[in-house]
């Protein structure tokens, strides 16, 4: 313990600035990217967008791998330029596009916008990874980054709570919040942030961009290494349901009442805060995730550690699995809840491990070169998320989707969801027309078209993983040197 506090005291003041400032940019980004597809999704007389799944699946699968992809060309531009101009430059754009993604409503611009954010994300990204890298030397940096992995996850906590509180008001402020809090990142870098000591770059960017780009194709020459990303798109393609689709399923099918009459049970003040309509928001109980690994991920780490790394993935894709599956297969809040609990021991046991067993598998003194390529199953997987969480899902379970389908069949004049007739208004026509309330008209349609059957689909693509590692370690990596494995 003496000597945990010594290093962490021997941490530079750059160090703890840089992991505020990843703080901030955590809070912004999941306080708006938990309840995006909410947003994208929702009835417009309540504020939201009323886009289709589709449109939502497509909108945050390709800016998002985007996202995962530029960091390619923003970390040689940051070499070059340096730090400090960059991080300026990114939350400029970040504080100014949060903002205007509050108050554009159409799906060209609000794309645009996004996209515009997502530049910003991919110019900090690199830069704040190199920061702790160079405040950080081998004594500390095992210390260094698991703090930095803990402000990422407070972060992702705090961010979706106020989101929570202020959409309840407006939609606008979750984006004037995110907006206020990247901007606070401004009196950081300016008063505080001292420029790591790097190297100084006499390429030009162009050469730099194409050197990354050799380097990356060199490190996937590597079969094993080659085999072993494009397994691992099926863990983060299943993995991001819980951003992509889960928000979606909790808000249209799971009767959260039973919850919200528990919680009032212990502070009405409290339960009435979560939600309206006596309804709990999604974003609440999924963000039980991010809590349970500030809570629970140094426990986890420290009883994973004595297996292979290889090992510990598959224990931990094969729990999320399970995890992702369950909730989405219950419209029962507490089961939902216990499900959520699942995915996050899972993604406890599988997530970190990742780029450490790129680093295990990489030739000596090829790391770097080998972790250049650990973006690359993310941003596919991101993109491959959009895909099931807009056709798949509006196809098998959107609930909107699905009762314009039973409308259809039994024949009910209905008119079409349009900029004036919003979806609300939609369900409540066919209540008057069937005598259901929205609750009861929710239970027939599950029971009717079993949306709950995607379940199966996002379960099977991490089973799938599992499996293409198993067979991976016992056929692909049997010539590859033991020790390096099982060290």
């Amino acid at each position: 313990m003496s000597n945990l506090k010594q290093i962490v005291k021997k941490l530079p003041r750059t160090f703890w600035i840089a992991n505020l400032m990843e703080l901030f940019e955590r809070w912004a980004w999941y306080g708006v990217f938990m309840v995006l597809a909410l947003y994208l999704t929702g009835s417009r007389d309540e504020g939201a967008l009323g886009f289709s799944q589709i449109e939502k699946g497509t909108m945050m699968g390709v800016v998002t791998a985007i996202l995962y992809l530029l960091p390619l060309v923003t970390g040689a531009i940051a070499d070059k330029f340096g730090y400090k101009k960059i991080l300026l430059l990114s939350f400029g754009i970040l504080s100014s596009g949060y903002l205007m993604m509050g108050y554009f409503t159409s799906y060209s611009s609000m794309f645009l916008v996004f996209l515009y954010v997502a530049v910003g994300a991919a110019l900090f990204k690199p830069v704040i990874s190199a920061t702790i890298a160079k405040t950080t030397d081998s004594e500390s940096s095992s210390i260094g980054f698991g703090l930095f992995y803990m402000m990422v996850n407070v972060g992702g906590f705090i961010g979706p709570i106020f989101a929570g509180v202020l959409r309840g008001m407006s939609w606008q402020y979750v984006f004037i919040m995110a907006s206020i809090i990247i901007a606070l990142n401004f009196i950081l870098v300016i008063f505080f942030f001292k420029e790591p000591e790097r190297e100084e770059n006499t390429e030009s960017l162009g050469a730099s961009i194409k050197k990354v780009f050799n380097n990356i194709v060199e490190a996937l020459s590597d079969y094993k290494l080659s085999f072993f990303l494009i397994i691992m798109v099926g863990f983060w393609t299943m993995f991001n349901q819980l951003f992509y689709t889960l928000p979606n399923f909790v808000e249209q099918w799971v009767d959260t009442r039973m919850l919200h009459d528990w919680i009032a049970g212990f502070s009405e003040g409290l339960a009435s805060g979560m939600g309206k309509n006596g309804q709990i928001n999604p974003e609440y109980m999924l963000n039980l995730d991010a809590g349970g690994i500030v809570l629970f991920q140094v426990l986890v780490s420290t009883i994973i550690m004595r297996f292979k790394p290889l090992n510990a993935m598959m224990g931990g894709i094969f729990i999320a699995s399970m995890g992702i599956g369950f909730s989405f297969a219950t419209a029962n809040p507490f089961y939902a809840l216990l499900a959520i609990v699942i995915f996050a021991f899972g993604e406890m046991s599988s997530s970190p491990k990742f780029t450490e067993y790129i680093g295990r598998i990489a030739p000596k003194g090829k790391e770097a070169l080998y972790m250049g390529t650990s973006f690359l199953p993310v941003a596919v997987g991101n993109y491959l998320a959009g895909i099931f969480s807009g056709p798949v899902y509006q196809n098998m379970s959107d609930k909107i989707t699905l009762l314009q389908r039973e409308v259809a069949a039994k024949g009910y004049d209905v008119p079409a969801i349009s900029d004036t007739f919003t979806q609300n208004q939609y369900i409540e026509q066919v209540c008057q027309i069937t005598g259901y309330d929205e609750f009861e008209l929710t239970a027939y349609l599950w029971e009717t078209y079993e949306p709950s059957s995607i379940w199966v689909i996002f379960t099977s693509i991490g089973l799938v993983t599992v499996l293409l590692l198993f067979l991976y370690d016992k056929y692909i990596l049997k010539d590859r040197e033991p020790a390096k494995l099982t060290e």
